[in-house]
């Protein structure tokens, strides 16, 4: 599953290329989440609380009042460098900023279904590639674990299990892995960290996850964890 944004004040172009995203996705057999916005400011507002997406498909020129497209890209690359960003727009004298700010393509309007598709094909690659993850030191050796598969982690006495394909157990704390997770997961009390990915049901006292494990959810925390899942989706 990729979570892909779309930024575009003409309502037109945005539903195009959203569109052209869902027939790229579909005839390649991988699923996406789209998000659409008008404005930089729309996008950055939701950014700033949920900064889950994989993909953001920027118009440059926008509201002539607000922030254009480079200027979002500029502060989003201040600290992500992971999203993958591709202008789509009709002007040729911003592609030298599209470097600047490490974009992974330049398409210009009109764009076709075709192009879109190399870039999508593009965009995943690069995100396999540079994924992140957990390098864990257990008692069989080192250890990398991909965050996408962790489902969710839990602690045992003085050791931290990091249920993934596999369950990995280390000698560390959890708040220290906590700093090297995304924004997709989620500390529901003080011994378990859920991937928002993976979750199926939440009730007042427990998050279940897609493969039936109950993880314990604090009090006071059933609000919280369901504003998290809806920014998440």
């Amino acid at each position: 599953m990729y979570k892909i944004a779309v930024c575009d004040d003409n309502p037109a172009d945005a539903d195009y290329v959203s569109d052209a995203i869902k027939k790229s996705a579909q005839a390649r057999a991988v699923m996406v989440e789209i998000e659409q916005f008008p404005s930089a400011e729309a996008f950055w507002f939701q950014y700033e609380d949920n900064q889950c997406y994989d993909m953001l498909f920027l118009d440059i020129e926008m509201k002539p009042d607000g922030m254009n497209g480079v200027e979002l890209a500029a502060k989003l690359r201040k600290n992500d460098h992971a999203i993958q960003i591709v202008f789509v727009t009709g002007y040729m004298e911003y592609i030298a900023d599209g470097y600047d700010v490490e974009a992974l393509h330049y398409l210009l309007k009109p764009v076709t279904e075709a192009k879109i598709g190399s870039v999508l094909e593009r965009a995943m690659q690069r995100l396999k590639d540079r994924e992140k993850a957990l390098f864990l030191q257990t008692a069989d050796g080192s250890m990398r674990v991909l965050i996408s598969e962790i489902r969710y982690l839990e602690v045992r006495r003085n050791y931290v299990t990091i249920h993934a394909e596999e369950a990995y157990t280390v000698k560390r704390t959890l708040h220290e892995l906590e700093q090297e997770l995304d924004a997709c997961f989620f500390r529901t009390g003080r011994s378990y960290i859920v991937n928002l990915r993976y979750v199926r049901k939440i009730t007042k006292s427990q998050v279940v996850l897609k493969d039936g494990a109950q993880v314990p959810l604090s009090r006071g925390l059933y609000d919280e964890i369901n504003r998290a899942m809806i920014q998440y989706f």
